[in-house]
């Protein structure tokens, strides 16, 4: 069982994410919405990828029943920290359900130093700030998104204006592209049931159906 859905496990949601190594079905049981902000600095490199993610009520009651260790109903500064330090080690190797991608090469991402779990309007909110483990230059195509590769966790960015960039210069452009699941599933039929025979646990193509952000640059852009 994967360290995402051992977290979720160890969260409550034990009713809907099986305990087994069984097969899970293609649907997510966990559901997020999400802020992306990709910070650029003044010489037109990728600083940072700042991400915001709000999970829904059901999931979020979970944690805070599974982590009110003195039951007040209340997450204090030390069950938080808890929270943060479970999330945090699950989902290392899950690359944090980045993306990044540089005219289709994966970009290596540093992992977060930390994160850092909040409980408002009793839901459950992460937040944590990534940067590219190696100079990324502003040119050509680059693509950022979040996915979770098991399907387990939704990440919906319900606006496109929720995946910004911050100090985009000229000559860029910025747009979100938000792929259609039944034309992700023909354009790429073959290859997905490839994958599901031949490896069906270990396969990342779960990203053809992430919402992306997408910056065009020229070269002297």
């Amino acid at each position: 069982m994967h360290s995402w859905k051992r977290t979720a496990t160890a969260m409550g949601t034990v009713a809907v994410l099986s305990a087994t190594s069984a097969p899970a079905p293609a649907h997510p049981h966990v559901f997020a919405e999400a802020r992306l902000d990709v910070a650029i600095s003044k010489d037109s490199k990728v600083e940072a990828l700042r991400h915001v993610w709000r999970f829904d009520d059901l999931f979020s009651s979970t944690v805070l029943v599974e982590f009110d260790q003195n039951q007040d109903l209340e997450l204090d500064a030390d069950e938080l920290q808890e929270v943060a330090n479970v999330v945090h080690e699950s989902l290392a190797e899950f690359d944090y359900f980045q993306i990044v991608t540089d005219d289709g090469r994966d970009v290596a991402m540093e992992p977060p130093e930390k994160l850092i779990a909040d409980f408002t309007d009793n839901q459950l909110i992460i937040l944590f700030e990534s940067r590219p483990k190696e100079p990324l230059e502003l040119q050509g195509k680059l693509d950022f998104g979040v996915y979770d590769p098991t399907f387990y966790t939704a990440i919906d960015f319900t606006e496109d204006s929720y995946m910004a960039v911050e100090n985009l210069p000229q000559g860029c452009s910025r747009e979100v592209i938000r792929p259609d699941p039944d034309e992700a599933i023909a354009q790429n039929q073959q290859t997905l049931t490839d994958a599901f025979f031949n490896e069906p646990g270990g396969n990342d193509l779960s990203k053809i159906f992430a919402t992306k952000l997408e910056i065009q640059c020229s070269a002297n852009g």
